[in-house]
């Protein structure tokens, strides 16, 4: 297979065709696997998620001038909400990634489902989320616009369940389960995930979206088979290059800071922690730190970030210590003054969300981040 950079995470086709593949996934997927969520009794493949105190000194990183740009971004987040509940604009107007993204920003904030100053934007986008998730599980709009659904049903997947433990509603479990079999019945043989809801090829940015996605469900209660776990963390590790970085496909591949990023946080949601390949992903990411007071932009800033953050936020230590305070002074820089948002070519609810989502991570409140 030819090599491919690392992609737009929201890139723009139809999916009509995934959607279909979504609705015959019951006719080419193990039977085992097909009912594996459903099985909350079972032992988990999951490890322990690693807990602790948290970090020292974190609550005074949200110094005032963060407490202003986070209580901007999100007023702002607040009033760009569609009419249907949905966020995203232009191409990526009710993108289920960008809602999701939304919503989780909205919850780091201390908010929940129908809870807090911002339950009710919570609550919208949740029903937009639940209204879109098919009977196969499926998390995507017909009408949307996205080459690489798995991204979407992956963040989608993950706000439900981030929702579910939170509320306990069973109508988000429903739904839930659904859509966490999916994942499970969709992992290719290598290990990972790709762009279709389908088990053909995979790569380290779908995979990373999906691995997170079913750890947040197994740390609401629901099931996920060992091997599911296991098959992933051998196609992660496999992902890894000599200089400590990730490539994109196992095919072969330069590392970069997005997806070497995206990989160190697979391991964590795998529970692999303290292993020669979580640190040389570490130290291939503290090469970045003068890149980050630089200011320096290069391709998918806000992915990369993301994920770097909660690198950091769960190895803790000198390396938060570090690498926070960088990164909160570049966002509240890039930030824009007047409105609030934060700009990105993906759409500015996109790049606001994930800011918002890097910001508040001291808050401890999401609880795929507690500690």
């Amino acid at each position: 297979m030819r090599q491919r950079s690392c992609p737009d995470p929201f890139p723009t086709i139809t999916i009509r065709l995934a959607l279909v593949a979504a609705l015959v996934l019951g006719s080419i997927a193990p039977q085992g696997a097909a009912r594996a969520a459903d099985k909350p009794n079972e032992v988990t493949g999951f490890g322990e998620a690693r807990h602790g105190k948290i970090p020292e000194g974190a609550a005074e990183m949200l110094n005032a001038e963060t407490d202003r740009a986070i209580n901007s971004g999100l007023a702002w987040l607040a009033r760009s909400q569609n009419s249907d509940g949905s966020y995203g604009s232009a191409t990526y107007r009710g993108n289920i990634a960008v809602t999701s993204l939304a919503g989780l920003a909205f919850m780091a904030s201390g908010s929940s489902p129908g809870r807090g100053p911002y339950g009710a934007n919570i609550d919208r986008a949740l029903v937009y989320v639940m209204e879109n998730t098919s009977p196969s599980g499926f998390i995507a709009v017909q009408a949307a616009a996205t080459h690489g659904p798995m991204y979407s049903h992956g963040f989608g997947t993950l706000f439900l369940a981030e929702a579910y433990g939170m509320t306990n509603r069973p109508e988000i479990r429903e739904k839930l389960q659904k859509a966490v079999r999916l994942i499970i019945d969709t992992q290719n043989n290598e290990g990972g995930w790709r762009y279709q809801p389908v088990r053909r090829d995979a790569d380290l940015s779908v995979t990373i979206c999906q691995i997170n996605a079913l750890r947040a469900a197994r740390n609401a209660g629901l099931f996920v088979p060992k091997e599911t776990v296991e098959n992933c963390i051998r196609y992660v590790k496999q992902s890894q290059n000599p200089d400590g970085g990730f490539r994109y496909m196992l095919q072969g591949g330069a590392s970069a800071f997005p997806r070497s990023a995206a990989g160190v946080v697979a391991l964590y949601s795998a529970a692999v922690y303290d292993t020669k390949e979580v640190e040389s992903g570490l130290a291939y990411l503290r090469q970045y730190m003068p890149e980050i007071k630089l200011g320096s932009r290069y391709s998918h800033y806000f992915y990369g970030h993301y994920y770097a953050a909660q690198a950091m936020w769960i190895r803790g230590g000198d390396d938060w210590n570090t690498w926070y305070p960088a990164i909160r002074d570049e966002l509240i820089h890039r930030q824009l003054a007047t409105t609030g948002h934060w700009p990105d070519s993906i759409c500015n609810e996109y790049g606001t969300a994930m800011a918002l989502i890097i910001l508040q991570m001291p808050n401890n409140f999401l609880p795929i981040f507690q500690r």
